[in-house]
């Protein structure tokens, strides 16, 4: 049975290259979060791997910190971190660049 679900994402900060620059410029991504819809067999439990892909890029494993129904969404919000210590740059691009995915900046 398929359960539709929403990914709130956390990624890690990364330095983002620059042309022309010898140094990149820091990206803080603490309180930035990623967003997206998609549907599961399962509602994943906290500290399960769920598997995430873009449309741009590699799918990537994610870390599941925490599932919660939603009144307001109807279906569970499930909270992930992204599965490694660092970030590709070319995987954050991938997550920026992709609609289904949704960059949200927490207050």
């Amino acid at each position: 049975m398929a359960i539709p679900i929403e990914v709130n994402l956390k990624v890690p900060s990364l330095t983002v290259r620059v042309a022309g620059r010898d140094e990149g410029v820091r990206t803080n991504n603490a309180s930035v979060r990623f967003g997206k819809r998609m549907t599961v067999d399962a509602v994943p439990t906290s500290g399960a791997e769920l598997r995430l892909s873009t449309r741009f890029g590699e799918p990537f494993d994610s870390r599941v910190v925490r599932a919660d129904w939603s009144d307001d969404k109807n279906l569970f919000v499930v909270s992930c971190s992204y599965g490694s210590r660092s970030i590709a740059e070319a995987q954050y691009h991938a997550l920026l660049a992709d609609p289904d995915w949704t960059k949200t900046q927490l207050p």
